[in-house]
Order: structure tokens, then C-alpha cells, then sequence
């Protein structure tokens, strides 16, 4: 069935409601959230992450300098073999407790010598969280966990107050869909329609988050940015890896050359062992200098997954990668995975049901118990509030 607007204009919450509820509304389902028996469990941790880079973006000819990646191709580290079918690699992780915790956190960083900018996250707290709500298997905890945090990042770069970015992405894959949403200070929610796909490895220590997402589909970024109605755009996926695709829609729908990476480590209790990434931004200017020392930045730091692991904090990644710049930064904030669900909202939702079902659901089940798709809470009607709720229409 198809879903409602969940942009931040609405800050709606999608629900389930336990039992059978015939004639739902869209934004009414069935999810029991149960894995099935037998389904495959990780015997060492799992992770690693995608990355896409599109800064170049050619002569008048479309062709790219001599000796640079065409600004259509996605540019890796020199060492690290394209995976098949243009996605990037996830890695076993065979070293555990490096890691201490740490709340998870957003940086912005605007460079004092380049016209640069841009954002990193480390995630683990929030990735974990949308794991334990949706009980995703691997490869749906990587692919839901690199969504949540480009929306972060790209819902914190907002300058208004209460707006908010989603993602929607749609690439035939049997994931089914993801879809998430941050609000502009960068807390992100979301779900992916099918948690418990169970791919085989790609490769040797490889998720097939590519072949799980789908290629065969667009990304669909909503913007409400607080006017009449939310910017819309679309493009095709490249990949299915999540920051490819994040950074082909830069490229194309917003004209700003772009690199992200983005990871997520899987360990062997299938709990989130790290989770992080950034966002790096070309602005009006920027010389073939600022291009390289970037290129140069993201080789030399690899993939995101390996540098979390080591330690690094969201600072001390961007640092990192943009090592060749003074950096000022804009502002370091906690985020964490919200949700913006309330009873009232719920309520609505259960007005909008009409009389007609709301009458069946009270001679059916006599009250009505439903939990936000988001998160888990659980919201509990009685008889006598259904009856109320009914008297109302």
C-alpha cells in the first residue's frame, strides 16, 4: 500500500496496530517485528561503508582535466577495487573493543582558506537504535544506518529552524524501501520496509547492501524549509550503497560537487559496533588545489568503517580528511535517533479512519492498541476512547 507525506511539515508518525484492522489507511499497517527461525546469524562482526566523490565537474566539453576522474565516474581509494556492479565494500571487522563509547555527535566545518564546507557524524547510539526497533538483520542495519545519517547531516546543514529533510529511497531491491527523516538540528528516525532481508556475502567479508537497496530506482530528497510547499527532488540511484547515491543527487539536482562516505560496523551480537560519516561540499570558487587536497584527504583517511574503529571522533574524522585546510567550526552538537510521535497525532490518525472502521475496530477488538513505525512506543485505547473518538465524527 502506498504511504502517507512523512516530511517533517507533518512530523506524522507511521503506525501498526496490533491485530487485524480490515480497510486501514494507508498510514495504518500489520508488522510483527519477529525474526523467523533459522535466519542466518553473523559469526564475526560485520561492517564496513560506501563513498562517492563528485567534485570535478569538467571543461566546456564535459571532459574532465588530464589525468582526473570523469565527473560522472565515482573516485575510490587507488587501492581498494571497485566492488561489481559500482557499489562499495563492506568489511568483517575481526578486532573488537577498540571502540569506547561516546554519545554520537555532529560537526559542521567551514574551511578559513577554501571555499569549502562540510559536516561529519559518528552515529552508533542512533544506528543501534533504529537495530533494536526494527530487529534488522545486517545488511538492513548498514543500509538503514548509512540512510539516517546522510539525513543527518543533511538536515543539520538547514537554516531553518523547524525544518527537516527526508529521504525516501526506492531501488527494487528486496529491502523494499527506506525511509527516513531528520529535523534541522540532525535527530533522524526511520524504517526499511522489509528488516529482515538476508543476503549472501558479495565477496569474502562483503555485505550486498547494493543488492538489497536495489539499483533500479530513484532517491527522492524532501526539504521543508518552513514555505508553502517542500522542495522535491529525484534522481536515478547509482548504486544502492547510500552515499553514491547521496552524492549523485548533489551533483545533479542541487549542481554541488560532493563527497560522502558513510559506515556502519555490525558486530557479532548483530548490534551496532560504529557508525559514522561525512559530507564534504564545494562552494562557488573552488580551484583545482582545494579539488585535490580534498582527493587527497579521502585517500589518505580510506574507508570510513576502519578509521571509526581506531578511535576517531566526528571532529577528529573531518580533521582528518581536511587536513590541508584551517577549519572553523560552526557548531558540534549531540544528536540522537527521535521521534516526533504523540498521542495526538495518533489520535488523529485514528480519526481518520472514518466511522466506519473506527465502528468495526470496536466491535472487532473493543479497543485498539498502535506503536509508531518509527520507534516503539506503544499507545493504548480503551473502549470507552474508541466510543469517544467515534461520538466526535
Amino acid at each position: 500500500p502506498g504511504r502517507p507525506d512523512v516530511s517533517g511539515r507533518e512530523r506524522g508518525c507511521l503506525l501498526r496496530l496490533a491485530g487485524r484492522l480490515v480497510g486501514a489507511p494507508a498510514h495504518l499497517h500489520l508488522w510483527n517485528g519477529h525474526l523467523p527461525a533459522g535466519s542466518r546469524r553473523a559469526v564475526e562482526p560485520l561492517g564496513g561503508g560506501s563513498r562517492g566523490v563528485r567534485l570535478r565537474t569538467g571543461g566546456a566539453g564535459g571532459a574532465a582535466p588530464a589525468g582526473r576522474f570523469p565527473a560522472d565516474q565515482t573516485i575510490r581509494r587507488a587501492e581498494v577495487p571497485r566492488p561489481q556492479g559500482g557499489g562499495a565494500a563492506d568489511f568483517l571487522c575481526r578486532t573488537k573493543g577498540i571502540l569506547t563509547s561516546m554519545a554520537d555527535k555532529i560537526i559542521r566545518v567551514l574551511a578559513k582558506d577554501a571555499p569549502v564546507k562540510a559536516s561529519a557524524i559518528t552515529a552508533k547510539e542512533m544506528v543501534e537504535r533504529a537495530r533494536q526497533i526494527h530487529k534488522t538483520l545486517p545488511v538492513a542495519t548498514a543500509a538503514l544506518g548509512r540512510s539516517l545519517m546522510a539525513a543527518s547531516m543533511m538536515g543539520n546543514q538547514l537554516k531553518e529552524k523547524d525544518g527537516s529533510v527526508t529521504l525516501r529511497i526506492k531501488g527494487g531491491g528486496p529491502l523494499g524501501g527506506i525511509t527516513v527523516v531528520s529535523d534541522s538540528q540532525g535527530n533522524a528516525r526511520g524504517y526499511v520496509v522489509n528488516p529482515l532481508v538476508d543476503l549472501p556475502l558479495k565477496g569474502p567479508a562483503k555485505l550486498d547492501v547494493g543488492s538489497a537497496v536495489g539499483r533500479d530506482g530513484s532517491l527522492t530528497v524532501i526539504k521543508d524549509l518552513c514555505m508553502k510547499e517542500p522542495y522535491v527532488g529525484t534522481v536515478p540511484l547509482v548504486s544502492g550503497e547510500i552515499a553514491e547515491d547521496i552524492t549523485s543527487y548533489f551533483a545533479e539536482s542541487e549542481q554541488i560537487p560532493t563527497a560522502c562516505a558513510l559506515g556502519v560496523l555490525v558486530d557479532v551480537d548483530q548490534s551496532v559496533q560504529c557508525a559514522g560519516g561525512y559530507l564534504i561540499q564545494l562552494l562557488p570558487g573552488a580551484d583545482d588545489a582545494a579539488i585535490s587536497a580534498i582527493e587527497q584527504g579521502i585517500a589518505r583517511v580510506g574507508p570510513v568503517t576502519e578509521a571509526l574503529r581506531g578511535g576517531l571522533s566526528a571532529r577528529e574524522l573531518v580533521e582528518q580528511v581536511l587536513s590541508e585546510f584551517q577549519l572553523e567550526v560552526l557548531s558540534e552538537e549531540p544528536v540522537e535517533y527521535r521521534c516526533y510521535c504523540s498521542r495526538e497525532r495518533v489520535t488523529r490518525a485514528l480519526i481518520s479512519m472514518g466511522r466506519e472502521e473506527l465502528n468495526s475496530l470496536i466491535r472487532e477488538q473493543g479497543r485498539a492498541e498502535l506503536t509508531c513505525q518509527f520507534c516503539d512506543k506503544v499507545y493504548h485505547y480503551t473502549n470507552e476512547e474508541l466510543e469517544g473518538l467515534l461520538a466526535s465524527l
